[in-house]
């Protein structure tokens, strides 16, 4: 990982050039007027420099929706919500994968969002969240597009697992969020999936964008943001939430948040919590903060909710991990957003006779932002991560997931 402040001057001016280049590129398609959909393959070349591409139905219909292999907002119907299929990689059976598109198209233009979820399977906190954020749009009263996304890596939905069950040599678990922006031409389905979905669907309709996830089975998080705060117009969207804890870090570079700032699009990244359940208070943190980013684009009117200002927001640039040495069962001593210091006891670990085997301490000062929640544990496995304002040892994993 490089260090903090040549990232921040390198990502943020790649940043501005890039939004002033998609913005023109956007001027442009519009003063050209709107092209009828048809039924054509579109290259994967064209679609990765950006070219601007119409609605393509595949004439296929779901249980009464139709599915789309490329999608422009422009070509909706105004001041109506839309339920679409995409439609993604092939299935080893021929058949393809379905990721379900929810648009609401506001009766004036405007800004461009897209929410997207489930890029891992077992992060249910997070499509709920992009659910309850459209069920609150009425389109008739908008200036602009939210286009949301709930099932972006279907197969590992249907088990609820964080990884895509690639049929591969035998069975291999792949994480879609190191894939992105993927490559329709790619070595797996997963890249394919991920190609498909960035080129065609997610970066064509998109000035902001947002990926909401949690933590992952046995390992649950705070309420927390990860954003590049040295980028003004993330740093802007990301102030908004009232959530306690930023991680203002660029983390992996093939994350999907990373994949859209890479084409000029600012992005950040939502963590709520558990896998695996729905934690519904912290999911109203995160609805309203989302809200209130809408409100910030025009898209939708009406008072600002509560945002950072409202709470106490720790700000870290590193997360140091606590891994377990020995295997056992874990007993936390503290909570997650509890304050702590170097040398401070965080968990006891104990054998089957009851015998503690392992204490572990905290390296650094900060805060609590991520626990393993599973009470089991074998050596290597990350039992506590802590927010802290320091840059993590090198080497270290540094991202709470």
């Amino acid at each position: 990982m490089s260090d903090k402040p040549r990232k921040g001057l390198d990502r943020r001016d790649l940043l501005k050039a890039s939004i002033a280049t998609v913005g023109a590129a956007a001027a442009l398609a519009a003063n050209a007027g709107s092209v009828n959909a048809q039924a054509s393959t579109t290259s994967s070349a064209g679609q990765a420099s950006g070219a601007s591409q119409a609605t393509v139905y595949t004439g296929d219909v779901i249980q009464g929706t139709k599915v789309v292999s490329a999608l422009d907002v422009n070509d909706l119907e105004p001041g109506k919500k839309h339920l679409l299929y995409f439609q993604g990689v092939e299935m080893p059976t021929g058949q393809h994968w379905y990721v379900s598109v929810i648009v609401a198209k506001g009766a004036k233009p405007g800004k461009r969002g897209v929410l997207t979820s489930g890029v891992h399977g077992d992060e249910m906190s997070s499509i709920h969240t992009v659910q309850a954020v459209m069920n609150q749009l009425d389109p008739a009263q908008m200036s602009g597009t939210v286009m949301a996304v709930t099932d972006v890596a279907r197969p590992a939905m249907e088990s609820m697992q964080r990884r895509w069950p690639n049929q591969g040599r035998g069975i291999d678990l792949i994480d879609m969020n190191r894939e992105w922006p993927g490559n329709e031409n790619g070595l797996t389905a997963t890249s394919r999936h991920a190609g498909l979905l960035f080129n065609r669907l997610l970066r064509p309709n998109a000035d902001f964008a947002i990926d909401f996830h949690t933590g992952t089975t046995g390992f649950e998080v705070s309420a927390f943001n990860i954003a590049e705060m040295d980028v003004p117009e993330i740093k802007a969207m990301v102030e908004l939430y009232p959530v306690g804890q930023i991680f203002d870090n660029p983390t992996y570079p093939s994350v999907l948040h990373n994949a859209f700032i890479a084409v000029g699009i600012p992005s950040f990244c939502p963590e709520i919590g558990a896998a695996r359940h729905l934690d519904i208070e912290m999911i109203s943190l995160f609805v309203e903060g989302t809200m209130n980013v809408l409100r910030h684009h025009g898209i939708v009117a009406g008072p600002m909710g509560r945002t950072g200002k409202d709470v106490n927001v720790f700000i870290g640039n590193s997360a140091f991990p606590i891994l377990a040495t020995q295997g056992g069962i874990v007993e936390h001593l503290v909570k997650l957003n509890d304050k702590v210091e170097p040398g401070q006891k965080l968990a006891i670990q104990r054998n089957s006779f009851g015998e503690v085997v392992a204490e572990y301490t905290s390296g650094v000062a900060g805060e609590i932002t991520g626990q393993r929640s599973d009470a089991m544990s074998e050596p290597g496995n990350p039992l506590v991560f802590i927010l802290f304002h320091k840059v993590a040892p090198e080497g270290v994993e540094s991202y709470p997931e």
